[in-house]
């Protein structure tokens, strides 16, 4: 009997091991959101990190959260490094391309609490609105899967996770770039 249960937990071990080395070495996870307001507005909220304490949803994790900008002010070569509690943990990111209005690609490098070099990329396409210039903003986070991300994502679901901080920074970029202009 004991060897039975044996073999039924090495086969239920071997079997989610599998699992977890078919998943994918890649990820990708993106949200979307339309924004009443021209690209270009959008456009500056996100390539000058200084701006993003107005509405990404990481920003408030951390009231002690130190922030650190160097290289060029927005665009390509902006850095912008943070280092907070266990929430908000540290990393780096570097603006990588930039196309204004179009599109921001960012390398994003977390250092704790998990190390992880990923990208992050806005993507901006105007559209006609009702009565005025819309822009379909999606925000998306991409990088390499080791296996301590897969097995991670086989007990949880990271898209989940993580695309509800999108949505509420993506619902917080359209309040931001919607206000009206005093």
């Amino acid at each position: 009997m004991i060897m039975l249960i044996i073999i039924l937990v090495l086969a239920a071990l071997l079997t989610f091991l599998f699992v977890v080395v078919s998943k994918p070495n890649h990820f990708r996870m993106q949200r979307s959101v339309t924004i009443n307001a021209p690209a270009q507005t959008v456009y500056g909220h996100i390539d000058d990190f200084r701006q993003w304490k107005d509405w990404s949803p990481w920003e408030q994790l951390d009231p002690e959260l130190k922030r650190t900008f160097s290289g060029e002010t927005s665009g390509v070569g902006a850095v912008y490094d943070w280092q907070g509690n266990g929430k908000a943990g540290q990393g780096r990111m570097t603006i990588r391309e930039a196309a204004p209005a179009h599109r921001l690609l960012i390398n994003l490098d977390f250092i704790k609490p998990i190390a992880a070099t990923n990208s992050a990329e806005f993507l901006l396409q105007p559209v006609s609105g009702s009565g005025g210039e819309d822009t379909v903003v999606t925000w998306a986070m991409f990088g390499p899967s080791p296996f301590m991300s897969k097995l991670m994502g086989t007990v949880m679901n990271m898209d989940d996770l993580i695309g509800k901080d999108f949505e509420r920074g993506l619902e917080n970029l359209k309040r931001l770039s919607e206000k009206p202009t005093t």
